[in-house]
């Protein structure tokens, strides 16, 4: 049985993220694509596990007064998208026509479930959570972050919809998300820095989300690279070399503060791996978020041709695989029943059943 709760739907996140990066590397991998395939299958069937169990329950809003689950309702929009995303770019040659649907129907769910987080969550937290000076920690970014999944992952669609004020709308649209996604971004932010500095990084589940960070750093590059890259469709007449020193202008300093946290947050978490580190499904802060910096890398990558993005990609893949591969394993032994076993084991003459772990 899986345990229901919105944030489990990080599962589906940090392993449809994989099916995205492999299926756009700046340089060839044999075996990639297979790999993908994989793992958008994986995805889609976490999707639906974790779905059925939280409907099943009966109450799949039970965690919205929760001061700390209620921010991960945003991975719910986010599993949906970013499934949607690994559908469109593995599935073709599995779903054939059934593919665009699946991608656009996962997109418009996940965006507008995305936006009611990105309001409603943050209202509870103004009027119903308790919040204290040292509540702040990175799961507050997940509601409001799914909109700028919605722009990285929405331009994919602009060339399916007809030219003129359709393509132009939608464009708009993925611009505006970009902006609440981004500003949201830069006012929690500070909440979460001046709370780590203050009272230390928190509970040893805690710390994982500290990678959560790196979601929206990295998920900001990679949506402004697709939305300079598409803006001469959506809105012919663009310069696309103006367009291409704007995402830079953009990309490079981001993605260098990303790389700042990354350290931080990974010499944070070997600390408290060396005092204990006991599983938690925010283990899987470590998976998603580093993915949404590889695909930011991978744009850099694609717009200067520099080894250097090229190099960091590779070293950032071999991150985000072992990450994953470390959580998954955690996660299935986390998720295994307790098998009790029969063995003899004399008590006053008689035998005892005794309850062992996998």
């Amino acid at each position: 049985m899986i345990p229901h709760g919105p944030n489990w739907y990080a599962s589906v996140m940090g392993t449809g993220i994989l099916a995205v990066v492999l299926a756009d590397l700046p340089f060839d991998l044999p075996g990639a694509s297979y790999a993908a395939t994989v793992a958008w299958l994986l995805a889609l069937g976490l999707l639906v596990a974790v779905t059925v169990v939280g409907v099943r329950s009966g109450r799949p809003l039970a965690h919205l007064g929760d001061p700390v689950l209620a921010h991960f309702y945003g991975a719910t929009a986010m599993g949906l998208m970013t499934a949607g995303a690994a559908t469109g770019a593995v599935g073709g040659p599995w779903l054939g026509r059934l593919t665009l649907p699946l991608e656009a129907g996962l997109w418009v769910g996940g965006t507008l479930l995305g936006l009611a987080t990105a309001v409603v969550v943050p209202y509870w937290a103004i009027t119903v959570h308790g919040v204290r000076e040292d509540s702040a920690f990175g799961g507050w970014l997940m509601p409001v972050v799914p909109p700028m999944v919605s722009a990285a992952t929405g331009t994919a669609l602009l060339g399916r919809l007809p030219a003129g004020e359709p393509r132009a709308t939608l464009f708009a649209l993925l611009c505006a998300a970009f902006g609440i996604a981004l500003l949201a971004t830069l006012v929690i932010l500070p909440a979460i820095w001046q709370r780590v500095l203050r009272h230390g990084p928190g509970a040893p589940a805690a710390v994982p989300t500290l990678w959560i960070v790196l979601g929206p750093l990295g998920q900001a590059v990679t949506a402004a690279y697709h939305l300079t890259g598409a803006a001469p469709l959506a809105l012919p007449g663009q310069d696309p070399a103006v367009l291409r020193l704007l995402f830079l202008a953009f990309g490079l300093p981001v993605w260098g503060f990303a790389l700042l946290w990354l350290s931080l947050a990974a010499a944070l978490t070997v600390r408290q791996v060396r005092a204990g580190l006991p599983f938690a499904p925010t283990w899987w802060s470590f998976t998603f978020p580093v993915g949404t910096l590889v695909t930011g890398t991978t744009a850099l990558a694609h717009a200067t041709g520099l080894l250097l993005f090229a190099a960091a990609t590779a070293a950032l893949l071999v991150l985000l695989l072992l990450a994953w591969a470390v959580v998954a394993v955690a996660t299935t032994r986390a998720l295994l029943p307790v098998r009790a076993v029969t063995r003899p084991a004399r008590d006053n003459g008689r035998t005892r059943l005794v309850g062992s772990s996998p």
